[in-house]
């Protein structure tokens, strides 16, 4: 698989993270924030990280069918997937327990997918 094809597919999980976030903001975020995810407050954050990650999908999808400037998106997927794991780790004792392995894998693999795409999609 070549890394424009490879980009597609993280660019399509992104958007099916971002629909999951954004439609069903209580059901999608409450592995990760815990109960708070089913208050109107939580789901304002679940929702706006949602449409964040759905845009950058979309912007990433874009820019691969265009054939150029992916390498912008991409770098923009790795400062959220970043900022996602460094929230965690700072909140990782008022979380739920597998909270914190679970985004450190899904947002660490996901930052260092994106380390690599990015040189080479465009």
């Amino acid at each position: 698989m070549d890394a424009r094809a490879l980009a597609r597919l993280h660019a399509l999980g992104r958007l099916c993270v971002g629909a999951g976030l954004t439609l069903t903001p209580g059901f999608a975020a409450g592995g990760w924030v815990g109960g708070v995810a089913d208050k109107p407050e939580g789901q304002v954050l679940a929702i706006g990280l949602g449409g964040r990650d759905a845009a950058i999908a979309i912007g990433t999808l874009r820019a691969l069918s265009a054939g150029y400037g992916a390498r912008s998106w991409v770098r923009a997927g790795m400062l959220a997937d970043a900022a996602d794991l460094l929230a965690t780790l700072k909140a990782r004792d008022r979380i739920p327990a597998l909270a914190v392995p679970a985004v450190v894998a899904i947002a660490g693999a996901s930052v260092l997918l994106g380390a690599w795409l990015q040189a080479a999609v465009d």
